[in-house]
Order: structure tokens, then sequence, then C-alpha cells
């Protein structure tokens, strides 16, 4: 097995997490698996920069002096709004002779000006995806995603997301086995609920206060195949339809529908992207009961078809480790 160098840039004014997070779990595979990563970091000038949280962080040496790695990753943070150009040049220059390029954050942004997004579907975090796709036309900003595969590119949403985005890697480096070991190592998902959104229903809708009112939220998560009528939830919350409706839009922000039909997609695209279960058999799952109530479903929600959204989204290989 061939080693795979990550080099992580370092700035000033970048997100402490979007470093340590993707570095813990590339070192976590590298403990399990030795020789399987090789982790650098560096700074145009090789000087310790200051992240945005104040922790300073030391580089292992220049820019210049770094070889060409397999997996070159860009973490965001406050010095992405004023992109230093030294940089960004540097980027335009090596950035196409990584095997993989990788982005945290507002990362993106440092990629997009360098050109390398170009032609590409990206993300980045919510509140800059906006800005994003007016300042870069030529890049597919999609700001629904916690992250986004396209070809050798792969980019992330906001900070913690970065670490989705490194164990996505892993396991296609590694496999299953090797990418759950870490992340059970630091006490997260392999695969977050909600999976790929941003906005899940689990954190678009607010937790409901009440305890009963908390279990129907679960209890829908659980089983979107179910009966998930206003009657059926109200019967499990012991409280009249009229009045259930009206609390749990109350504690919730949403109505139950919404938040039924919000669970519902989800799942169906995490069995999408993960499994390879036919259209038929994920609507089932999903609660849809047929694949044309699924195909509206998704057409309304998301632009596009449950064929469509697999072909786009499932994981795609990536080139060999050099």
């Amino acid at each position: 097995m061939a080693q795979r160098t990550v080099l992580v840039v370092l700035f000033d004014g970048v997100q402490s997490l979007d470093v340590t997070g993707p570095v813990e779990v590339f070192t976590g595979a590298d403990t399990h698996t030795p020789g399987s990563y090789r982790i650098r970091t560096a700074s145009l000038d090789g000087d310790p920069v200051r992240t945005s949280s104040g922790l300073t962080v030391v580089p292992d040496q220049t820019l210049a002096d770094a070889s060409e790695p397999h997996t070159l990753l860009v973490p965001g943070g406050q010095g992405t709004r004023r992109p230093d150009p030294e940089l960004v040049a540097w980027l335009r220059a090596h950035g196409p002779r990584a095997a993989r390029l990788v982005s945290v954050c507002t990362g993106a942004v440092l990629l997009a000006a360098a050109g390398l997004l170009d032609g590409h579907r990206a993300t980045t975090h919510w509140a800059y995806c906006d800005r994003l796709a007016r300042d870069h036309p030529a890049v597919e900003v999609e700001p629904d995603p916690i992250y986004v595969r396209d070809g050798r590119v792969a980019t992330s949403a906001g900070v913690t997301s970065g670490i989705d985005l490194a164990l996505a890697l892993v396991e296609e480096d590694l496999g299953r086995d090797v990418a759950l070991t870490v992340a059970r190592h630091l006490v997260v998902f392999l695969r977050r609920p909600g999976n790929q959104a941003q906005f899940s229903a689990q954190l678009a809708a607010q937790t409901a206060q009440r305890a009963p009112l908390r279990e129907v939220q679960q209890w829908i998560t659980e089983h979107p195949d179910d009966d998930l009528s206003v009657e059926a939830l109200a019967a499990r919350a012991t409280l009249s339809p009229r009045h259930f409706a009206r609390a749990f839009q109350a504690e919730t922000g949403t109505t139950p529908g919404r938040y039924v039909d919000r669970v519902r997609l989800e799942h169906a695209r995490r069995l999408l992207e993960d499994t390879g279960e036919g259209v038929e058999e994920v609507s089932r799952a999903s609660g849809y009961g047929t694949p044309e109530a699924m195909r509206r479903a998704f057409l309304r929600a998301v632009g596009t078809t449950p064929a469509e959204y697999r072909r786009r989204f499932s994981p795609t290989p990536a080139g060999p480790p050099r």
C-alpha cells in the first residue's frame, strides 16, 4: 500500500478545527494502519500562524519546501475573507498537481480564487454559499450538502463537516472498518444522522421542550416508513390531534407534516447515497410507498429525480496514491 501525503495549508486567521479535525482523522487512520498517511502542515514563510480563536500553530515547513502531496487540504477561517494573493498564486500553481483537492468550510473560497473549482460542484459554509456563487459563477455551488465530491475535488461545509469529509476519504482509501474505528475513537458518527444535509430536519427544527414531543421527533426519525399521520403521532404523544399539531409547531417551529417530509427525504437520500437498493425499495423504506411519490418529492425539494441524485452524489473513486 502506497503512503498518501496529506499537506495542510496554514495561514493567519485559519479556523483551528478546520485543521485539527481532519488531521486527527488522518492521524488516527495512520495509527490503525501504519504507513497509510503522512501528514504535513505548511505556511507561506514557515512561521507560526495565529488561528481565528487565538491559538498558535507551528507548521512543519514552508509551502515552497513542500513536496507534491497526494491530498492538498485547504482549511477555512477569517483569513479567507481577504485571500492572500501570494497564497492564491501558490494554490493556482500547485493545486493541479495534487491527486486530490480538499477544502474545509471557507477554504473553498481560496480554491475558487485560484480557479481550481471552475467547472466543479462545490460547497462551503452555508453563510458563504451565496458569496461563493456570486463571486465565482463558473463554480456550481450546492448550499445544502455537508460535503460534495466531484472527481478529484472534495469540498465540505462549515467547520466540523471537515471531519465528515475526512472520514469519507479514509473510508474510500482504507475501507469502512478503518474509518469506523477512527470515528469511534473520536466519538463521532461515521455518517452523521441526516448524512449530507447542512440543515437536516433535526437541525432545522428546534428540539421540543416536552418529553412526549421529543420522543415523537425521535420516533419519526427512526421509523420513516411507519404511519406518521398527525392522528398516529398524536396518539403516541397521548394528545388530541389538534392539540398535538399546535404544540408540535409551537415547540419545533415547523408543522408535523413538514417535519415528516424532511425526515423521509433525508432517509431516502442516505439510502441512495450509501446503498445499492433499488428505487422501489428505497421508496418503501422511506415511507413514500411508491417510486412515483418519491420522484415527485425529490423534484419538489431537490430539483432532480432519485436516479439522477444517486448518480451525482454516490461516492466516486479518487486517483491512485502518490
